[in-house]
């Protein structure tokens, strides 16, 4: 059985829908007994945990936090960690990239949940690889504009 939770800190309230997107996301993946919360936060605390965590002094999207990088044990339940959104820098990629709110703020926790599940964009072929697979759950979902 598999637990998050949804965190809005600042009065979003437009995500209804990111239920059935983690549900549908997690059982493509074969993921089980997992953990983890979704925070919907502003630029002011994104940055900073930027700038404390990454050492990069700008707002971003989307953080992730994972509590079980590089450890190797084997839990009855999987705690994977933290994905930190700043609303107000999806809105602004959404106006940016001519999507819907709902398509931007969907890859953002797919991206966030991927890497707490090990994928990275370090090298070209993890990046292939990780992007054909945000791509490829938000078409099935049909959540491309």
């Amino acid at each position: 059985m598999n637990e998050y939770f949804i965190e809005d800190k600042i009065g979003y309230q437009n995500y209804d829908y990111l239920e059935d997107l983690i549900d549908f996301s997690l059982a493509k993946l074969k993921q089980e007994n997992i953990t983890f919360t979704v925070i919907l936060t502003d630029d002011k605390e994104i940055k900073e945990l930027n700038k404390d965590y990454r050492n990069i002094d700008k707002v971003t999207d989307v953080i992730s936090f994972a509590l079980n990088d590089n450890l190797d044990v084997q839990m009855p339940i999987n705690a994977l960690g933290d994905i930190y959104i700043s609303i107000p820098q999806m809105q602004r990629q959404a106006k940016e990239y001519s999507h819907s709110e709902k398509r931007e703020l969907s890859f953002l926790v797919i991206h966030g949940l991927l890497h707490l599940l090990g994928y990275d964009h370090q090298t070209e072929v993890e990046e292939k690889a990780m992007f054909n697979l945000q791509r490829e759950i938000l078409n099935e979902k049909e959540i491309t504009k």
